[in-house]
């Protein structure tokens, strides 16, 4: 990681493995490096604004659990929603997510990472949150930076909370004095009331806008992202009203630019360039970049910076003919994850959003324009967002597939008017406008708002984006739609808590698993 990038600078002095449930990795204060245990001294640490800002950017480095490693969030939650299949090379190629697709999914092949990694950046803000009140620096400062990590630590709470539903709550770095292996799990009401409740507590010391000019900016929490965070939050809670009054102040006038300069990107299609980083409809993004010349060894550690969908999503073998008038996409040959199901092309028939979301390898093959190896649950239709294009590739050294540096945005504007609108009942002047905005910008006309409406746009909308497998559970519509995979009500809207994270502990495991 490097330095010119505020959210992905390495922390070499602060290794913090974080917090698994079987195993401890604090010990009497001192921060642990997984292969030189006790060689860092937290107590001397977090001295002065310089340290402090390193341990923020630690707390920071976990956002790339959406789209960095293998074991990402987006690749993950694709594969289980009816809109895409796991793929791969074959039926075993990562029994994780495998397993989830086909709803097989158990405790024993459930990846660690993604209760382990959220614990990791949890312990980081409990440090960084523990530490701070001591270290020398202006005030100012050290309340935003207090309330960067409140935030931070609430969303990796809520990503634990909409997987788990059943997990600890954790505000203080966890010591062996503790009686660590002890801690319950938390109420989810509970949990669901403190994360709300230090975003609002946070949310006066966070800054209205960035400076544009300062790269050290670049990505960082504001009022404006940690009032969609809270929305979302509260949307999740099942309290409508206080999440459409947090998406309102976030949204502004539909259409128009909000009061923290957000405003719809005119071109959907320009939202997926790789160089067209922190639009006007950015919201909440995470930095990919491929100046840390990612290589196997640390692949997925945290340390490497490339956006790992773009290789996952790519398309095995893929290989584009010399004939004339080929216009079909020039794409690094990859791995093919997440081919999208034959339900999800029909959907999008008509739409204007269909060429920048799906690409047909299918019609291409049969034009004799490409040639490519179809991978396990083949359609021939590959997520167009994401494709892994040549043009793309890291000129430095390390793998390329590593070290594509397309970004992900986590929350983006079209997201938060079609929450906003659904928070607010589906019905109103202002739900429509909500919708009408999303539908315009791509040249669609108008049509009466209403709960379907909204589900079928965001469908469109935010296709293999990562939301489509939350929006079914939290509207009740898992088991109809994704009956036939294998879900099972009361059972398969949350996640088994990984095996070992179980072992000697007091964690109980969710109903059915």
């Amino acid at each position: 990681m490097k330095n010119k990038k505020f959210i992905y600078k390495s922390i070499s002095a602060l290794m913090l493995m974080g917090i698994s449930f079987g195993s401890v990795s604090c010990d009497n204060g001192n921060l642990e490096d997984v292969e030189n245990k006790g060689a860092f001294d937290a107590s001397n640490y977090f001295k002065d604004e310089q340290q402090a800002f390193t341990g923020l950017v630690a707390t920071y480095d976990m956002l790339r659990k959406y789209s960095g490693g293998f074991e990402n969030m987006v690749t993950f939650f694709n594969g289980a929603s009816d809109d895409f299949y796991s793929g791969g090379g074959n039926s075993s190629d990562g029994a994780g997510i495998q397993g989830f697709s086909n709803y097989t999914i158990n405790p024993i092949i459930m990846p660690a990472s993604y209760w382990k990694d959220y614990y990791k950046g949890i312990a980081s803000a409990n440090l960084l949150l523990e530490r701070i009140p001591n270290t020398s620096m202006n005030d100012q400062t050290r309340k935003r930076f207090i309330g960067e990590a409140k935030v931070l630590r609430s969303l990796y709470y809520f990503e634990l909370l909409r997987m788990f539903k059943n997990i600890p709550l954790i505000l203080k770095p966890v010591l062996v004095s503790d009686d660590f292996l002890n801690i319950p799990q938390a109420k989810p009401e509970d949990v669901y009331a403190q994360i709300e409740a230090d975003i609002l507590s946070a949310l006066n010391d966070l800054p209205v806008n960035l400076d544009p000019n300062n790269k050290n900016e670049v990505g960082r929490i504001t009022q404006g992202s940690a009032r969609a965070i809270l929305g979302k939050i509260y949307l999740y809670d099942k309290k409508n009203a206080e999440a459409a009054e947090q998406f309102q102040m976030v949204n502004g006038t539909p259409g128009s630019t909000s009061q923290y300069g957000y405003k719809l990107v005119g071109n959907f299609s320009d939202l997926w360039k790789v160089d067209n980083k922190f639009t006007t409809e950015s919201v909440l993004e995470v930095m990919h970049t491929n100046g840390s010349r990612a290589d196997w060894g640390f692949w997925g550690t945290g340390q490497d910076e490339g956006n790992s969908i773009n290789v996952m999503l790519g398309i095995i073998s893929y290989k584009r003919n010399n004939v004339a008038n080929n216009d079909a996409p020039d794409i690094y040959a990859s791995w093919g994850f997440n081919p999208i199901t034959d339900d999800l092309f029909n959907f999008m028939q008509g739409d204007p959003r269909l060429e920048a979301t799906i690409i047909n390898a299918k019609k291409y093959k049969a034009e004799g324009k490409i040639d490519y190896s179809p991978g396990f649950r083949d359609t021939g239709y590959f997520l167009s967002k994401f494709a892994p294009r040549n043009a793309d590739k890291s000129p430095l050294t390390g793998p390329t597939e590593l070290n594509f540096r397309q970004n992900y945005i986590v929350i983006r504007l079209a997201d938060t008017y079609l929450m906003e609108a659904e928070a607010l009942g589906a019905s109103g002047a202002r739900a429509q406008a909500l919708l009408d905005a999303v539908r315009a910008r791509v040249g669609l006309a108008s049509v009466p708002v209403t709960l379907q409406t909204i589900k079928d746009e965001r469908r469109r909308e935010l296709a293999g984006e990562g939301h489509r497998w939350f929006d079914l559970v939290r509207w009740g519509d898992a088991p109809a739609k994704l009956g036939g995979r294998g879900f099972v009500t009361s059972k398969n809207e949350i996640l088994p808590i990984p095996f070992n994270e179980m072992i000697g502990t007091a964690l109980k495991q969710n109903p059915n698993y």
